[in-house]
């Protein structure tokens, strides 16, 4: 009893004081409700993106739950410290602000959808496809760096939601799951010109046309949603004369997913055909042409 009665004198004594621990002692039973529901759903639900869904809303409900129970004790059982909190939130921002741009930032990326599980992005430089979100950090599977084209590095990068306020993020997916590629063919001089281009813009068609199909109602949608010009799906050839060759550039619309495989294809194909004409069209190397061979003088007595 005594020290119930001295519970309840302190209480009454130091009503702000318990306000603040009552408000702690909530906060901590909502994180740890949080905690145990992401633990039951990750275990009981078989389905993977049903379970990542299903954690991110109890994670959401949770925050707002938070959010709310803060509104409601700063300013209901604690006006007369209404000071003092506010120079304890000011405090918090200028000490915790990267933390509060990231809480911030992840709210943003719900919301305005950014981004989502699944995307291939690149943010702050780093380029990959995001396999979770979280209150705090993106977490992506690298592409790039040390490994060429757009192949996984085996990198696991996590990374500040605070960067979505920071620069540039480059979704290859959202709205438009497809880019354009492009690359070079060196022709010799004296090839059948028009050969070579019937050999390219076929094979190139006859491989993209799923992508280009594809690809012309997704760009609809696209010119429909923003202030944008209607562009050209289909494979175009662009002719450059060098001090070499004859330069072919091919452009084309390929899956974000599958850039390098197409590549490989086309290169493949066109080059399988272009050994069958017989010499009419020949692939360019670089080479040096002798002008003229200097003249020496000998003088065979010294």
């Amino acid at each position: 009893m005594e020290v119930l009665n001295f519970i309840g004198d302190w209480t009454n004594e130091h009503p702000v004081a318990t306000g603040i621990i009552k408000f702690i002692v909530w906060v901590i039973l909502i994180v740890a409700i949080i905690g145990i529901l992401r633990r039951f759903l990750r275990k009981s639900l078989p389905n993977t993106s049903v379970r990542y869904k299903s954690q991110k809303g109890v994670e959401i409900v949770g925050y707002v739950l938070i959010i709310f129970l803060s509104i409601s004790y700063f300013t209901g059982n604690i006006k007369d410290f209404t000071l003092a909190i506010g120079l304890l939130t000011a405090g918090i921002t200028i000490t915790l602000q990267e933390l509060i741009l990231s809480i911030a930032g992840s709210f943003y990326i719900f919301f305005v959808k950014v981004y989502k599980p699944g995307d291939r992005i690149e943010i702050n430089g780093i380029k990959g496809d995001v396999i979770d979100i979280d209150s705090i950090y993106t977490t992506m599977m690298e592409i790039g760096q040390w490994v060429t084209s757009d192949n996984y590095s085996g990198r696991i990068v996590k990374l500040s939601n605070a960067f979505v306020f920071k620069g540039p993020v480059y979704n290859y997916s959202k709205d438009f799951p497809f880019i354009w590629d492009e690359f070079n063919l060196p022709i010799r001089y004296g090839s059948d010109v028009e050969l070579a281009k019937q050999i390219i813009i076929r094979v190139a068609s006859e491989q993209l046309s799923e992508y280009v199909n594809d690809s012309i109602s997704n760009w609809k949608t696209i010119v429909d949603k923003y202030y944008i010009e209607d562009a050209l799906v289909e494979p175009t050839l662009a002719l450059t004369m060098t001090d070499n060759w004859i330069q072919f550039n091919l452009r084309y619309i390929v899956d974000y997913k599958k850039r390098r495989y197409t590549k490989h294809l086309l290169n493949s194909l066109i080059g399988k055909e272009i050994e069958q004409t017989d010499g009419k069209v020949l692939l360019a190397s670089s080479t040096v042409e002798i002008i003229r061979i200097p003249t020496l003088d000998i003088d065979q007595n010294k």
